[in-house]
């Protein structure tokens, strides 16, 4: 049940610093599942800020709340919402998180804020929130498809955007056991995962495993906008790299500089990215070998993190700067699928070896 800000959370003194806020600013706070929250605008109307418009903050003062944080956070744009985690003492836990109206103002908020000196010789940390909205949920019955799927997951969690699904390599007709549904935001994630908790909900009978999705890479878009690689699911074992080639180079019309192809998804490069482009728009959902493909835009991986092992994985990292290669991309589909899968793909009892976000 959530609860207004009163004189039992901070000490008076504070709760009269906190009241004023709420007065200037017009913005509620309300204190729920051992968080308190501090907006959203009292005018706003329509849907949340859209994903990248939050960032995390750390090595707050145990004693510092939003009327020392606000005034901070709202130089640097609109505030749409500061959620600071708190304990039962009433002490806040030493992070929040800040959201903006826009992912530009959060993006200012991490080069300007990162290190700032909050009280005398008190440095709080900024950077970008892991705004995941997205889940892995494994058990899933093979011969389910993608629109059971989200009918089924809708009846049991609100929030449901999409389902991304994959076939099985030998059989078109199944899925692999598992499946990622995408939410409308990190919260609706965060409740959905937290109501399929194993061994208390069940799909069509069956148990299912259920955990963060490994975030997507994020690439900027003046970096997507030169990309000059797509990327190609859903094929056939027996589909050949030529046979895309030929494909993909639209009666020779398209300048195709090389094709990679592994088990049962290629990635496409092209001379240009028109020519890119225009294979993109030709030859979405075409029929190759019997199988309807899917093409995406390839997202270059950081150079940072392309050497990055994952613990367990048994795989290794052979690139072709600045993409990937290797059977751990057809694991972890980092070359940009738009969807990541869990590396290695579970057993319709396991869960991913790798949950990358922390429940908030």
């Amino acid at each position: 049940m959530a609860e207004h800000v009163s004189a039992a959370d901070p000490p008076k003194t504070k709760e009269a610093a906190l009241l004023a806020l709420m007065d200037r600013t017009g913005y509620n706070i309300v204190q729920e599942n051992g968080q308190r929250k501090f907006g959203p605008p009292p005018d706003w109307n329509g849907r949340p800020p859209p994903k990248g418009s939050e960032v995390f903050v750390g090595k707050i003062p145990r004693d510092l709340y939003e009327d020392e944080l606000v005034p901070v956070f709202e130089k640097i744009g609109r505030i749409y919402e500061i959620r600071l985690m708190m304990d039962f003492s009433g002490s806040n836990r030493g992070y929040g998180f800040v959201m903006y109206t826009g992912p530009a103002e959060a993006k200012r908020a991490v080069r300007e804020l990162d290190n700032f000196e909050i009280r005398k010789g008190r440095f709080i940390g900024v950077c970008k929130s892991v705004d995941n909205c997205r889940l892995f949920v494994g058990g899933i019955p093979k011969n389910k498809t993608k629109e059971e799927i989200l009918t089924e997951m809708r009846k049991v969690t609100e929030g449901v955007v999409d389902v991304i699904l994959y076939s099985s390599v030998t059989d078109k007709s199944k899925n692999r056991g598992f499946a990622f549904v995408e939410y409308e935001n990190h919260r609706a994630a965060a409740m959905a995962r937290r109501k399929l908790i194993p061994g208390k909900i069940q799909l069509w009978g069956h148990d299912i495993a259920v955990d963060w999705a490994e975030p997507e890479p994020e690439v900027d878009e003046e970096t997507m906008s030169k990309v000059t690689v797509l990327y190609v699911r859903n094929l056939m074992l027996s589909s050949t790299e030529d046979k895309i080639r030929d494909v993909f180079s639209c009666n020779n019309s398209l300048k195709v500089e090389k094709v990679k192809k592994l088990r049962d998804f290629a990635f496409v490069h092209y001379k240009s990215r028109e020519d890119a482009e225009k294979a993109l728009n030709s030859l979405n959902d075409y029929i190759l070998d019997d199988s309807k493909i899917e093409i995406n835009w390839a997202k270059p991986v950081d150079r940072s993190t392309k050497q990055r092992s994952r613990p367990n994985s048994g795989t290794t990292v052979n690139s072709y700067s600045p993409y990937i290669y290797s059977q751990a991309s057809f694991d972890t589909c980092n070359y940009g699928a738009s969807m990541v899968y869990p590396l290695p793909p579970p057993p319709l009892h396991g869960i991913p070896q790798s949950s990358a976000a922390t429940v908030r």
